[in-house]
């Protein structure tokens, strides 16, 4: 059921209004802004093919702000945009504009430094994969998370300097942290002072389907939508020629 609703979190969040993924340069001040508004996928989100690129070709000159919004995602996509992220040789601040979970925690962790907005939330979990397949393919399959879970432990643990059997304990529980938590705690370094406030707008309007989480905060998930209405009087005649094309489409096929 979980993978379920994992598969249904990314194709629901698929038709939230795209954000340009395109850095965002200001030649003035000698920086640029890239925008993780979106799930961390290669299909349905934000993929590392599109943004490595781009990071890799800024000047070392450039200080980087990467304004993070996102359910989160593809723990390897995630990963690599951390890795070119790294990678950068100029200064990097992260900006936590609305919510940080699962892997976009591991994205704006790869920032020099960090800053979240009042009313952000910072959320850490175990990873999570589909598979199939007899006894052996199900204990190599949770090797694999193992190792996953393993490093992005390492990274939290570098960053906040706590204990591994705390953050440990805070991923298998799920863990949802506010502002002032993530501070606390060292996953961030400050509360933004001085938000940018169209992105905070924007962030705020945007409300991810979070239904595959157990524990998320229920200001944070969206509501439902309501079905239409149910026309009173069907059109028999449209929807038989509806089912006519169908029927000459799968023919065709």
């Amino acid at each position: 059921m979980r993978n379920q609703k994992l598969l249904q979190l990314l194709r629901d969040n698929s038709t939230t209004e795209r954000k340009p993924l395109n850095l965002v340069r200001n030649e003035a001040d000698n920086d640029a802004t890239l925008y993780i508004y979106d799930v961390i996928d290669a299909w349905w989100g934000v993929a590392a093919a599109q943004v490595a690129p781009q990071i890799a070709a800024l000047d070392p000159s450039t200080t980087l702000h990467v304004r993070v919004n996102s359910p989160g995602g593809d723990v390897f996509e995630g990963r690599a945009i951390r890795t070119a992220i790294k990678q950068f040789k100029g200064k990097t601040i992260g900006h936590i504009d609305g919510l940080a979970a699962s892997a976009a925690t591991t994205v704006v962790d790869a920032c020099d430094e960090i800053e979240i907005v009042e009313g952000g939330f910072y959320m850490i979990h175990n990873g999570w994969t589909i598979t199939w397949g007899n006894k052996h393919e199900m204990r190599k399959t949770a090797d694999l998370l193992d190792k996953v879970d393993g490093a992005i432990v390492a990274d939290y643990a570098k960053r906040t300097g706590l204990d591994v059997a705390q953050l440990v304990k805070w991923m298998d529980d799920e863990t949802w942290f506010d502002a002032s938590e993530s501070i606390e705690h060292g996953f961030a370094s400050r509360l933004a002072a001085d938000p940018d406030k169209a992105a905070v707008e924007d962030a705020s309007g945007r409300r991810w389907n979070l239904s595959a989480y157990e524990k998320a905060p229920k200001a944070l998930i969206a509501p439902a939508t309501p079905p239409a209405d149910p026309d009173p009087e069907p059109d028999f005649a449209a929807q038989r020629a509806r089912n006519e094309r169908r029927l000459r489409v799968f023919q065709i096929a």
